[in-house]
């Protein structure tokens, strides 16, 4: 099998200085990508600021032969966002992958968290990947290519304790994938999720005892495919958690068709609501609301 490579291709990669995005950064760099190594060097709470780990990637990308750029702009901010894009664009004169993976984690449950605290969490990770995602996009556009890897987690799918603020930025960024991944796809972009797991910062003060091997590096292959021209997919989802890669996708149940509905009629259909028949999958990309729509419609029609 020949290796995947990125010769000529520009990535941008935000929260790069450690953890995931370190590991993202160093295997997309060993395969000849140029790279953004984008990181304030916050706290997991997003509190501070430090150079030192958007920089000391750089150094080891570069000690290792690959060629890459510190950058140290927030994407909480628009302004922040257009910067980090912008760098790329100064440094290497194109944007070819954006792997929007930068977030912080302030947990509180529903009931206590502050709106400090909620806001935040989806300025990082919502907003952010919003920020960095509407100037890359047109620069994509143009070049007729792009790869869009954006940082989803188990927790936007299922939710879980004491994490709103987190769930809900979560969630929000796969709704963004999929229009990026309808509205790209006839210039040759795409864009997917990737929904991770690893023993990083944000797993600090768990009980990590009992878990399974799950460094970085099990996840960085997965988003390599995604982030490269091989990647035949769209609108999709990746997990990639203890060695273990899977698909990710919502279904519907075939559901129930009446001209006419009481509040007792769904009350007596409430089981073949849920679970008759076989599950349907409309994908997102190209056309899945409309495909959803169509069938829809074709249930209330009788075709």
């Amino acid at each position: 099998m020949s290796q995947l490579n990125f010769e000529n291709r520009v990535a941008v990669i935000t929260g790069a200085g450690r953890g995931l995005g370190r590991s993202y950064a160093l295997l997309l760099a060993a395969r000849g990508a140029r790279v953004v190594v984008n990181d304030i060097g916050s706290s997991v709470q997003g509190e501070g600021a430090d150079l030192g780990p958007a920089e000391e990637v750089v150094a080891e990308i570069r000690a290792a032969g690959g060629e890459a750029v510190a950058c140290t702009d927030s994407v909480a901010t628009v302004e922040g966002g257009k910067a980090i894009v912008q760098c790329a664009m100064d440094s290497f004169g194109q944007v070819d992958i954006l792997i929007h993976n930068a977030g912080n984690v302030r947990p509180a449950p529903l009931d206590e968290i502050s709106y400090e605290d909620f806001e935040s969490v989806l300025d990082v990770h919502l907003r952010g990947g919003f920020h960095v995602l509407r100037p890359a996009f047109p620069l994509m556009r143009d070049a007729g290519y792009g790869r869009i890897v954006l940082t989803s987690s188990i927790n936007g799918i299922y939710g879980n304790a004491k994490a709103v603020n987190y769930s809900v930025s979560k969630a929000g960024l796969i709704g963004l994938s999929n229009v990026a991944a309808i509205e790209g796809a006839e210039f040759g972009i795409k864009s997917n999720v990737i929904l991770p797991a690893a023993v990083t910062r944000m797993a600090d003060g768990l009980d990590t005892s009992a878990y399974p091997p799950m460094d970085p590096e099990l996840v960085a292959p997965a988003v390599g495919w995604l982030a490269h021209e091989r990647c035949s997919v769209s609108g999709e989802m990746l997990i990639a958690l203890a060695g273990r890669i899977a698909r990710a996708y919502v279904v519907e149940s075939p559901g129930v068709y009446r001209p006419s509905w009481t509040i007792e009629d769904v009350d007596a259909e409430m089981g073949a609501i849920r679970e008759g028949g076989e599950p349907l999958h409309f994908a997102p990309a190209p056309s899945g609301h409309i495909d959803h729509l169509r069938y829809s419609f074709g249930v209330a029609s009788g075709n």
